[in-house]
């Protein structure tokens, strides 16, 4: 994979800011604009494309940063750009860009990210309950996919609900007869493919930072006199992630370029991670199952990232050819 020296700089600032701030989403915004970056400029924002998003992506994987960026700086802003709506876009997209919080409403309890969302119109009013709305009990701006097209509700019931991974904030929001504001019909397919391709990128940097915790730990770790490391088992193992981790940012960076290959990177990205933290898991023996050792939130975020935006198998069955 090639940078430009744009995106280079845009990683090491993003790097360097998470490593100062304890919470670090104000400043993403103030000071480097990862929120402004997927907006175009004649909205307020940076008219940056998926590749920027994917690196900002990363860099929030390795630390698993609990920011809205994925719910709001990507799905929000591409759901807006979706509709074609010039005018909810001169409305919204300047606030986005600004860090305001935004959510979209999409998917039911079975978690099923596809053209049958949960909610549903009923007049100029929405109804039903939406699950794993990313950030939406917080969010400003909510948007509620229904019946093919994007509404804008403000009149909705918020209960942020518990996750495995501690670190993704999850809500559930019911709606019953609020008044929405259609704001046009939105292709779901191409913005799954987009959230994808990004979350796929956030994979992968979680996949690299738990293999270098790994690498790290094993050259401390003191078996039989030498660091346990040094034991070809080990060193086999240690190569079959880096690999992994290798391949997974390959697939991340290749998957805005069509739908299949961001459902490829979906799969793969998903499966590396989950791979690499059971190893971080197994490989660090029992510190890995304190509170206090990062290894458990590796793990609980590569079982929470394996079923956002669809499940890997449902994924798969996208890249396989059907039976004859």
């Amino acid at each position: 994979m090639t940078f430009t020296a744009e995106q280079d700089a845009l990683r090491d600032s993003v790097r360097k800011l998470l490593d100062r701030e304890a919470d670090p989403w104000p400043e993403l915004c103030e000071q480097i604009g990862v929120a402004a970056l997927a907006v175009p400029e004649r909205f307020g924002g940076l008219g940056a494309g998926t590749a920027e998003l994917q690196v900002v992506a990363e860099e929030l994987g390795r630390v698993l940063a609990d920011v809205p960026f994925l719910g709001s700086a990507v799905l929000a802003v591409h759901a807006v750009l979706a509709t074609g709506n010039d005018e909810a876009s001169e409305r919204l997209l300047p606030r986005l860009a600004e860090g305001t919080v935004g959510a979209v409403a999409w998917t039911d309890a079975d978690g099923r990210w596809d053209d049958t969302p949960a909610c549903r119109v009923v007049g100029s009013a929405v109804e039903g309950e939406a699950h794993y709305v990313l950030h939406g009990d917080e969010a400003e701006i909510l948007l509620v996919v229904a019946d093919g097209s994007l509404y804008e509700v403000s009149d909705a019931r918020r209960v942020r609900t518990p996750a495995m991974d501690e670190s993704r904030r999850l809500a559930r929001v019911s709606f019953e007869r609020a008044p929405a504001r259609l704001l046009g019909p939105v292709d779901l397919g191409a913005l799954r493919d987009v959230a994808c391709a990004v979350l796929a990128a956030e994979q992968a940097g979680a996949a690299a930072r738990a293999f270098e915790l790994t690498v790290e730990y094993s050259k401390q770790r003191h078996q039989f006199g030498r660091p346990i490391g040094g034991f070809q088992a080990l060193k086999h193992r240690m190569a079959d992630l880096h690999v992994l981790v290798e391949t997974a940012r390959s697939a991340a960076y290749a998957a805005p370029e069509s739908s299949r290959l961001a459902a490829v990177a979906k799969v793969h990205c998903s499966e590396a991670l989950a791979t690499v933290a059971g190893e971080m898991i197994q490989l660090h023996g029992g510190i890995a199952i304190t509170w206090e050792h990062p290894a458990h939130r590796y793990f609980k975020r590569a079982h929470g990232a394996a079923r956002l935006f669809g499940s890997p198998g449902e994924h798969l069955g996208r890249v396989r050819p059907p039976l004859s």
